[in-house]
């Protein structure tokens, strides 16, 4: 549905461009419109505009998988619901102590992420559970249960990439 509404939009747009460019800019256009019009012309342009804003943002707000990715109530049936859950809370939890560029963070107490040979989910989740081993050492257990398997999934899928 969305795809369609996309289109419809696409095809106004470029029909309003090409009305606007055959008539030499927006001032003849205007001109055009005001006075070689028909009526017909002068009512229908008006309500396909308003007809097109409103159906358009209507059909893209009323598409169910439109809010899946944004936070809405189909959030956790999205697969990308983990991957930026998990980057959330690594940006929330580990973003000042570690480097991973895809997030942006620039720690500089824990290990670059990206430069670590294999990044696996149960390697990541291995650290959380133990903690760290060196001088800034991480503690045990920051992270429990769901938020540590979220940020598992999203380490391993962008560290060192």
């Amino acid at each position: 549905m969305t795809v369609v509404a996309f289109v419809i939009g696409f095809i106004a747009l470029g029909l309003a461009v090409g009305f606007v460019a055959f008539f030499g800019g927006p001032s003849g256009a205007r001109q055009a419109y005001l006075t070689r019009g028909s009526r017909l012309f002068r009512i229908a342009i008006p309500i396909l505009y308003v007809g097109l804003g409103i159906a358009v943002p209507a059909i893209v707000l009323a598409d169910g998988k439109a809010g899946a990715g944004s936070g809405g109530a189909l959030a956790s049936e999205s697969p990308n619901a983990k991957f930026n859950k998990g980057k959330t809370l690594f940006r929330e939890t580990c973003w000042s102590c570690h480097t991973l560029q895809a997030a942006g963070a620039r720690g500089v107490t824990g290990p670059n992420l990206d430069n670590i040979g294999q990044v696996t989910e149960q390697r990541v989740l291995n650290a959380i559970k133990i903690g760290g081993t060196g001088d800034g050492r991480m503690p045990p257990g920051l992270l429990q249960g769901k938020d540590a398997a979220d940020v598992a999934y999203y380490v391993s899928q962008v560290a060192g990439r």
